[in-house]
């Protein structure tokens, strides 16, 4: 459980560093958008700009639900099963992460560079739901009885 929590931690201060850095670029894509654009277009993927971005605000707060169910479950997730109130534990990891992502999101009104919007808050909480669900369900699946108990 130590190791889930620095996780945990680690997790939280790279999106700080990530979301709270101000950005010095006055570009209208950021290099990493860019760099990843081109990747994905040499490998005949076609995307765009905003469905690169939104699936990036997706993908940062897949940990969070991945990280966070587990530690608000405690033991009963170590043990493998579904633990009762699952399903409520989902929805204040959920919660949580819209918290998050909201007061990130306000923060970043202060920041040089950034531009918050509602959209991000949107997506990354749905990035915190799909962690937890993925979670849940692996619980879920590990913890039915198997044919021929």
């Amino acid at each position: 459980m130590r190791l889930l929590t620095w996780t945990f931690a680690a997790y939280l201060a790279a999106v700080g560093v990530v979301t709270l850095w101000p950005s010095p670029q006055s570009t209208a894509a950021p290099g990493w958008a860019t760099a990843t654009l081109d990747v994905l277009h040499g490998l005949g993927l076609p995307m765009t700009l905003p469905v690169l971005e939104a699936s990036a605000n997706v993908v940062m707060f897949l940990p969070f639900g991945v990280l966070g169910l587990p530690l608000l479950l405690g033991a009963a997730a170590r043990r493998g099963g579904l633990a009762p109130g699952v399903w409520r534990a989902v929805g204040i990891v959920t919660l949580a992460g819209a918290v998050l992502s909201a007061a990130i999101e306000l923060t970043q009104i202060l920041l040089p560079g950034r531009v918050p919007t509602v959209q991000d808050v949107v997506l990354n909480t749905a990035g915190a739901l799909l962690g937890a669900l993925a979670v849940a369900t692996v619980l879920a699946v590990r913890g039915r009885p198997r044919a021929g108990r």
